[in-house]
């Protein structure tokens, strides 16, 4: 894996490179900040098309496509829910439910933040699974089978149990929001694609039971 200011490359192939995003980059230009796209473009000198997003806090995994067909094919893929998603998030306290589906619509609330409300119209649908790290810190892995605007922290949020640093959230602040897209799978060309990685910036990344604990939860995923 090479290293470049804002992320680092994991995969490039001639359809669509893979980057590890930094946590505190956004994926577009922002108040003459330049984002992830801008940033990748520049440095890997390639044209490239985003094909999904990830939250400015979060770090971790994102695809990008070379060219025009492909980034058509692959937001496709998305749109379609043929992308397999899986994140890493660390909180703090007793979630309300271990294990489970976390369902309903999202409203905009204060300072930029959602809410998850009762109604089904249109529902955030989120499947997690969890184990304790000890002192109160607890691993979460979350699969998202929707992919709508904070939907992992909301969903989080409505544990009782916000993401450690998700100060939008509730939770007291950090050396960074503890959320990682840590897993892609999807179809293309022909091939089933398979990328894992775990973060490597943030204190509480490096807990000596966090690996072993993540390898517990790898277990078949639900969808």
């Amino acid at each position: 894996m090479t290293g470049y200011h804002g992320f680092a490359l994991v995969a490039c192939n001639d359809d669509f490179v893979v980057l590890n995003k930094a946590p505190g980059v956004g994926m577009h230009d922002e108040d003459g900040i330049p984002g992830l796209v801008s940033l990748a473009r520049q440095q890997l000198q390639m044209m490239l098309f985003p094909v999904h997003r990830l939250d400015k806090v979060t770090s971790g995994l994102v695809l990008l496509a070379r060219h025009a067909a492909a980034n058509s094919a692959l937001s496709q893929l998305f749109a379609q829910r043929q992308v397999s998603k899986t994140y890493m998030a660390l909180a703090y306290g007793k979630p309300r439910k271990k294990q489970g589906w976390v369902k309903g619509d999202m409203e905009r609330g204060r300072r930029g933040s959602w809410m998850l409300t009762r109604q089904l119209e249109n529902p955030a649908i989120t499947w997690f699974d969890s184990v304790g790290l000890g002192e109160g810190l607890r691993l979460y892995r979350v699969l998202p089978h929707t992919g709508k605007t904070h939907q992992i922290r909301v969903a989080l949020k409505s544990l009782g149990t916000p993401i450690v640093g998700d100060t939008l959230y509730g939770a007291p602040p950090g050396d960074r929001v503890y959320l990682h897209a840590a897993a892609l799978a999807f179809p293309f060309a022909d091939q089933r694609w398979q990328f894992s990685l775990l973060p490597d910036q943030g204190t509480l990344y490096h807990h000596p039971q966090l690996a072993a604990a993540w390898a517990e939860l790898q277990a078949p995923a639900i969808g």
